[in-house]
């Protein structure tokens, strides 16, 4: 891979060629980067624009010239480029991506080129392309054949077929004087775009170019959308006047520069350059040069056969990749993919690849050194790269006296020691997945908190009981070991065990057992289940599945927190759960949420805590919905006792295999009876599997009052009002302008020549704030309900009224909001979290409109302590009730998280529904003497907002994992 250190010149590399390595934010691409160059003897100059600099690399690599340049930042790349040509003392010079693997010889071999011929102002070769996954790598041809020397000396005819067969030249072997010319020339503002077209056509036009026949860079291949959202084909061939008006500009720019390309004419000159665009764009067009194509799929699961190649249907023996040595180099490319991991696909992959690998070195109660040994080996099968189960193999192999496996092993330990002697451990404690487990083990009480525990559980004779039914219903018995070593292994002891299972009990056992086995089949099983709800003599009961591993600690604090909370009928949990690929990801529930529990079922139902005796009220389980059966009884635990005593305890229980979202009759058919016993003849409908919407179909069409106050900007007032009578579909309301005595002069006017049935102006006698114009507005206002709209929003859908009304006329709800969009289609405000960012915040903002959010957040309707005036409907007599708005303390802001509260005090529901779109930039007040009344009314609120979850970040855009992991065992027992 090094090749000869010198030219055929004979002159040394290190006097004849830089590389420049450039990186922004990629600190793992960069490392593993240096690592690969720095084996090249010339000098490797880094421009890396990271906030943060990457430690021990002078120390480690002597030929490394290492430039931390936050200042240039990500959108900085010309000046990036420009400073970094300006250190440049070699007369060549090779750009090189983090990501890519310039082939060493080829390097060599293009830089004897370049010696050899004055008149060439770059040289490169062909490129394939690479996608790193989690044990393989897929090669794609990138390249066509292609023209292969472009040495006519009329730069118009070598410029432009370059520009017919386009293989993109940035990162060949360059001129370094040429090229500083070109960074000197280049206007400072020249965008992403035509800083590449502008880069091929000023060095075409500088000098010959040629492209060599041999492998030359193996890049990674684009995936997922362009960071900065950027494409040169669409500057150079969209036809809208902006893209015209920057490609005429950019064309003129380039004409004017001192090339070997003159013209009499400048105007004869831009339209050349402009030609050469055309050549160009429909080069890109018809994959005249440029294709991606899977060629090789390559796996590397075993440390002795190396890189194991599967070819395509396809193959493509006209390129200069068919050879054993480059094969061989690709081999070595491959090694340090997999050694050090970087890209995103490949470590999401790795995740999951990761914490298996972990869970099969941990420790298990019936352990033997043979079942340890064949953990081992089937963690290291999984990924051969992991340094840790290598050296856990090692360290177990080596009593049993068998010297062949550890010496390969130590070999192979040594190799990846030599690249990366950290190992994977820091990268994955970094993952989500790693995250979780350290937390999850700082829950655990320590030693003497346990101990202090088990004294207060002793004086309150062991505390409540829990009775755990676990379903074996595929007759698994290594899932149902994973489940009893978990209960075993945890802190609390008070619990009982029923397995029902379709297999032959492995012993017999009477209820009165701790352990209980009872056989039944696919039919009979809910029975079986309600039978032995009858016989328990345990407070609670939890319904979980064989394979479903309890957390340490999670049975433990239930059972303190239960004993403080007599009137709780039926508990939710938190859970973490396992994905597909085997990476975990949290499932933070928020306080009981009848909107989102009845919109995703299969998210907000699984394993409650529930009473013994609620249980047997509310009938049991039904066996007409077994695909559904904890929804279903949750369901006839609210219509036997409403809403009261339904808790929820921020602390996962169980680690469970992630169900996927997908279509469940059973949650549909307990939905419509639910419904039907609440007195609605609904329609319950899915736009995606999982998730359900309610049309409840309400009889009574109620006049609405839309009460919109009146600003001083007459653009937004036209458009505000335009939206409404123009996009509104519900036939029965009004529109109430609210207008102060001192609007400015053209929105008096405006008001004054409104002409519409619809349509009320009302004014003030004198100046009100937003707020109090709301309050007087609705004392006029005649309709049933009140819509509160801000001035500056502008409604999307036709049947938004409709959708408000859906909840509004629920006798359980008071408040029903809708989800802002800015005009970027992004989201502006999805409802409101006390205690966000140390106020109050709005989550996810910034995501896609049509994102899904945590725990499908984004995408269903749900309750909210709290939505914004921006949009926000309440019936009339309630909103009269609650003293409307409070204009005194939160007229500078807040003033309708203020109404949501007081409206959630009386015993209503908030809901939020995402149905309603309105675009709206969603800006919060800055209002900080409000925010600090409202703080001060409402201090249990946002000590826990019931809408969120204790355990996630109340940082950025929230439903991230939080930082504190710790219980306060000592309150707990106090």
């Amino acid at each position: 891979m090094q090749g000869n250190n010198t030219s055929g010149t004979g002159l040394a590399l290190n006097e004849q060629l830089t590389v420049v390595l450039i990186s922004h934010e990629r600190p793992a691409f960069l490392r593993r980067a240096i690592r690969f160059y720095s084996s090249l003897p010339c000098r490797i100059l880094v421009l890396d624009s990271s906030a943060v600099a990457l430690a021990g690399i002078p120390a480690e690599f002597t030929n490394v010239d290492y430039r931390h340049l936050p200042q240039f930042g990500y959108w900085g790349i010309r000046a990036k480029l420009a400073y970094g040509v300006e250190q440049l003392q070699t007369p060549l010079m090779v750009f090189a991506a983090d990501d890519d693997f310039l082939v060493h010889d080829a390097l060599y071999e293009a830089v004897a080129f370049m010696d050899a011929n004055p008149d060439y102002s770059l040289c490169h070769g062909y490129s394939m392309m690479y996608l790193a996954l989690a044990t393989s790598v897929n090669y794609y041809r990138r390249d066509k054949k292609v023209c292969e020397d472009y040495s006519s000396d009329q730069a118009e005819v070598r410029l432009l077929d370059y520009m017919h067969q386009y293989l993109p030249p940035f990162y060949a072997v360059q001129r370094t004087a040429i090229l500083r010319d070109w960074y000197d020339a280049m206007p400072q503002d020249t965008i992403f775009q035509w800083q590449e077209v502008g880069h091929t056509y000023y060095m075409l036009a500088r000098g010959k170019a040629r492209i060599l026949p041999i492998p030359y860079v193996v890049r990674e291949i684009n995936y997922g959308q362009s960071d900065h959202n950027t494409e040169i084909l669409h500057s150079l061939a969209y036809m809208d006047a902006k893209s015209v008006a920057g490609r005429e500009a950019f064309a003129g720019f380039l004409a004017g520069l001192p090339t070997q390309i003159q013209h009499q004419d400048p105007q004869q000159g831009k339209q050349f350059v402009l030609e050469s665009f055309a050549m160009l764009a429909a080069s890109l067009q018809t994959n005249r040069a440029l294709t991606a194509e899977l060629i090789i799929e390559s796996t590397w699961n075993d440390i002795e056969t190396g890189p194991q190649r599967m070819f395509g249907p396809k193959q493509y023996v006209e390129m200069p990749f068919y050879n054993q040595e480059f094969f061989d180099q690709l081999a070595q490319f491959e090694f340090l993919l997999h050694a050090m991991p970087a890209g995103r696909k490949q470590l999401k992959g790795l995740e999951g690849v990761w914490a298996r690998q972990q869970s099969l070195m941990l420790a298990r109660n019936n352990d033997t050194p043979d079942s340890v040994l064949d953990r081992l080996w089937q963690a290291h099968d999984s990924n051969v790269f992991n340094r840790a189960v290598v050296k856990r193999l090692i360290a177990h192999l080596q009593p049993l006296g068998e010297e062949s496996e550890p010496t390969k092993l130590r070999d192979w330990l040594a190799r990846l020691d030599a690249v990366l002697p950290e190992g994977h451990q820091p990268t994955f404690d970094k993952m989500l997945t790693g995250r979780l487990l350290q937390w999850l083990a700082a829950r655990t009480p320590d030693a003497e908190q346990a101990e202090a525990i088990a004294r207060h559980l002793a004086d309150v004779a062991g505390g409540p009981q829990f009775g755990i039914f676990l379903l074996d219903l595929d007759n698994d018995i290594d899932k149902l070991q994973v489940t009893l070593d978990s209960l075993l292994e945890g802190h609390s002891k008070a619990f009982k065990v029923v397995v029902f299972t379709t297999g032959e009990p492995p012993a017999s056992t009477t209820a009165q057992n701790t352990l209980h086995f009872v056989r039944v089949t696919q039919s009979s099983f809910v029975d079986k289940l309600n039978q032995s709800v009858n016989q328990s003599a345990c407070d609670w009961l939890l319904l979980a599945e064989a394979g479903d591993q309890f957390t340490a600690a999670g049975l433990l604090r239930a059972s303190l927190e239960l004993m403080a909370a007599p009137g709780v009928r039926a508990v939710a949990t938190d859970a973490i759960q396992r994905q597909e690929n085997g990476a975990l990801v949290d499932v933070f529930r928020p306080g009981f949420n009848l909107d989102l529990l009845q919109s995703v079922p299969s998210l907000m139902a699984r394993h409650w805590l529930i009473r013994r005796e609620v249980l047997l009220e509310a009938g049991g389980y039904q066996a007409d919905f077994s695909k559904a059966l904890e929804f279903d009884l949750l369901l006839r635990i609210i219509e036997q006792g409403g809403l009261d005593g339904l808790a929820h305890l921020d602390e996962p229980l169980l680690i469970t295999e992630q169900a996927p979202l997908e279509e469940n009759a059973h949650e549909r058919l307990a939905l419509l009876r639910h419904l039907g016993n609440r007195g609605y003849k609904a329609k319950v409908s899915s736009t995606s599997p999982g998730t359900w919407q309610i049309d409840y179909r309400h009889t009574e069409q109620p006049l609405v009052s839309i009460i919109v106050p009146v600003i001083d900007d007459l653009p937004v007032m036209r458009r505000c009002l335009d939206g409404v009578l123009l996009r509104t579909r519900y036939s029965r309301y009004e529109v109430l302008l609210a207008g102060n005595a001192n609007q400015s002069a053209a929105v008096n006017d405006w008001l004054g020549t409104l002409r519409h049935a619809r349509v009320n102006v009302l004014r003030a006698d004198q100046p009100l704030s937003e707020v109090a114009l709301y309050n007087a507005a609705s004392e006029q206002a005649q309709g049933e309900y009140l819509v509160l709209l801000a001035a500056d929003a502008e409604v999307v859908n036709p049947n938004w009224i409709d959708s408000l009304l859906n909840h509004a006329q629920r006798p359980e709800v008071g408040i029903v909001g809708a989800k802002l969009v800015d005009r970027d289609g992004k989201i502006a405000q999805a409802g409101l979290i006390l205690g966000l960012n140390d106020g109050v915040g709005s989550p996810f903002t910034g995501e896609k409109h049509k994102a899904e959010g945590y725990m499908q957040r984004l995408a269903v309707e749900q309750n909210y302590s709290a939505v914004s005036k921006v949009c926000l409907m309440v019936r009339k007599e309630l909103f009269s009730a609650l003293g409307g708005l409070d204009e005194v303390t939160f007229a500078a802001g807040y003033a309708d998280v203020d109404l949501c509260l007081k409206t959630g005090q009386a015993g209503y529901l908030t809901v939020w529904t995402p149905l309603v779109q309105v675009l709206h930039t969603g800006e919060l007040p800055q209002a900080p003497a409000a925010l600090a009344a409202l703080r001060e009314k409402w201090q249990d609120a946002f000590a826990q907002d019931p809408a969120y979850n204790a355990n996630l970040a109340l940082t950025g855009k929230g439903f991230t994992l939080g930082e504190n992991a710790s219980i306060n065992w000592a309150q707990l027992i106090a």
